[in-house]
This record gives C-alpha cells, sequence and structure tokens, in this order.
C-alpha cells in the first residue's frame, strides 16, 4: 500500500486548482486566476536584475534554451527556497508540535471521511481533496480551512495527520513558495510557484526533483518524467 499511495501523490493530484502532490513531490492549494500579463509582470520583478533566461521560463522554453541556461535557473529557484528563505523554512520537532499541535489530529474525521468520500471539495468552513486507492478506497484526505489558508493539512482516513503544507506570505498571488513537512516538522519537499502554470520542485536535501509546467514535469535535461492527471 505504501508504494502504490507514494506513486499516486507523485503523480500529482489536483481538485480545481488544489494541488497535492505529497512527499518528495510536494503540494499546495491553489485557487488563484491571474491575468498572464500580471504573472509576466512579477516574473520582471523578481528577475530585473538577471538574464532575460531566467525570464524565459515564464513562457516555457524550456526545451529551447541550453542546458547551461536551464542550470542557471535550477539553481536561481532553489537559492529564492533555501538560502534567501531560510529563516522560515525548518523547525526542530519542538516548534512544529508548538505550531500545528492542534492538527495532529482530526477530530471530525468521521464527518471529513464521509465528505471527501462522496466527492465534497467545498463547504463553508473548508476545501477537501481526497486520495483514492484503486479509485474507489479512500487512503487520505486533505483539508484547507478558510479561516487558515496558508495552511493544508493531510490526514489519513483514521484522521491522523501525515504531512502539513506551509504557503509563504505572498500565497494567494504569485510568485509564492510552498513547504511540505511530515508529523515530526521535517522538510519533506519545497516548490517554487512561479506562476499558476509553472512551478520548480525540490527535495528536502535541495535536490532537483523537476520543472512542472502545466500538466507535464520535465527533469534537468528537458526530458518528460511525469504528467499530472488534473492540472
Amino acid at each position: 500500500m505504501k508504494k502504490v499511495l507514494m506513486v499516486l501523490l507523485m503523480a500529482g493530484l489536483v481538485f480545481s486548482s488544489f494541488r497535492a502532490y505529497a512527499v518528495e513531490d510536494i503540494v499546495s492549494l491553489d485557487e488563484v486566476k491571474q491575468e498572464e500579463q500580471s504573472v509576466k509582470t512579477n516574473e520582471a520583478d523578481i528577475h530585473k536584475s538577471d538574464s532575460a533566461v531566467l525570464q524565459a521560463s515564464v513562457t516555457f522554453d524550456w526545451l529551447d534554451i541550453t542546458q547551461a541556461q536551464r542550470d542557471e535557473n535550477i539553481e536561481y529557484y532553489k537559492n529564492q527556497l533555501f538560502e534567501d528563505n531560510a529563516s522560515r523554512i525548518y523547525f526542530t520537532k519542538e516548534e512544529f508540535k508548538k505550531e500545528f499541535s492542534e492538527y495532529f489530529k482530526d477530530k471530525d474525521f468521521k464527518h471529513h471521511y464521509l465528505l471527501t468520500n462522496n466527492g465534497v471539495t467545498e463547504d463553508e468552513d473548508a476545501k477537501y481533496c481526497a486520495f483514492f486507492y484503486k479509485k474507489n478506497t479512500l487512503v487520505m484526505y486533505a483539508i484547507q480551512y478558510k479561516n487558515n489558508p496558508k495552511r493544508a493539512f493531510y490526514y489519513t482516513a483514521f484522521g491522523g495527520l501525515r504531512y502539513t503544507d506551509v504557503m509563504s506570505d505572498e500565497y494567494p498571488n504569485f510568485p509564492y513558495t510552498s513547504m511540505q513537512y511530515d508529523r515530526k516538522g521535517r522538510l519533506k519537499s519545497a516548490i517554487y510557484f512561479v506562476s499558476k502554470d509553472l512551478q520548480y520542485m525540490y527535495g528536502p536535501d535541495q535536490e532537483f526533483q523537476g520543472l512542472w509546467y502545466k500538466e507535464k514535469m520535465y527533469d534537468r535535461k528537458g526530458k518528460q518524467t511525469l504528467t499530472r492527471t488534473n492540472w
């Protein structure tokens, strides 16, 4: 089951624009729809002192630029995530428990299980995403509370916390970052949301995992590696 769940998560599941990729892959909840010009403006602000190579990522030139240019982009966004953002990435076990202990157990898990198992994706309190094994057995569900939208919590079918997503203060405006942690507060993955269409993904050891462009993921050399079913 663990292996199947990992494959399921790596494929990328989405409700509306709620992105849930989990574990090494990552995740985020995002229903923002911005005009293309706004995205380009944000990207230009980030890179106005950098080369045109980095700006080209918004228009997706990943398959056309040189390997050196791809490597430059990868290093740039890694620095944005892990160096420029270092003060708000890492938790000790005690810090994480203090911050999120009230979410370690979903006290309403029976209610949320019924909601998500029956296809409910939103109510007045929260947005939901269900994860199924072989399309008919609910193995995990995620909640994004509307009074705490910069956090997302992933629970087992019995209401035990598995993962927590923490979005940066810029959310829901692009660009923003999203970090995913396990129950002990260990970083599992990190992602830089350049725009709704384009995201750079890294593992906990700062290793580049891939570039998502819409429904497809590409590796460092421009080879497609994954497809997410409902981007």
